[in-house]
């Protein structure tokens, strides 16, 4: 790992590039920086939805996510470097067949929404598919492991039912309920 920066102000990147992990320098807005820059605004959203007041099995599993992400982060940042393991997939995987069986079947669409910290786990899961879409982007001209899109892909996932289920818990302080799209409504205004 490269070494931690013990003074924020640097002035290197005042030419328009920034360092990567390995010392190399790019330029800030290449495919690279804009899904380091994704995933950090991924871990930056899980945070503020941190604050709620969440059930602690959710707070547990986000957190355990957050620590992924900032392995995600420097996966991206030193190309060829491996930091995310399998492993963190699988239990993605296992947390949301988990929480997934515990809801109703969806018969419509639903729209973000219900509780605050519902709304919030829309977000993070709308940030997690741009983050997603940035890896993809970078891959068509980088290497990027497929277990990084992997990921992404299933959190957006596990986000979306984390929403559904904030939306039951007892610290949901809203409606409570899915806010579902009505296809039926009038259009005519």
């Amino acid at each position: 790992m490269a070494n931690r920066l013990s003074a924020i102000t640097t002035r290197t990147g005042d030419d328009g590039t920034t360092g990567l992990g390995d010392g190399s320098r790019i330029s800030k807005d290449h495919a690279r920086i804009n899904a380091i820059g994704d995933v950090d605004e991924l871990n930056s959203t899980i945070g503020v939805l941190l604050t709620e007041d969440l059930p602690a099995e959710v707070r547990e599993v986000l957190i355990e996510i957050q620590h992924d992400l900032f392995d995600v982060g420097g996966e991206l940042s030193i190309p060829g470097f491996e930091l995310l393991r399998e492993a963190r997939i699988a239990s993605l995987d296992e947390t949301l067949q988990s929480w997934n069986t515990e809801l109703p079947r969806l018969a419509e669409f639903i729209l973000p929404g219900g509780c605050r910290a519902s709304a919030l786990a829309h977000v993070c899961r709308t940030v997690a598919r741009r983050a997603e879409r940035s890896a993809v982007h970078l891959r068509t001209a980088s290497p990027v492991r497929n277990e990084i899109i992997q990921y992404l892909n299933r959190l957006s996932d596990l986000l979306f039912v984390t929403a559904r289920r904030l939306n039951r818990s007892p610290q949901c302080q809203g409606p409570g309920n899915d806010v579902l799209w009505r296809r039926d409504r009038d259009r005519q205004q």
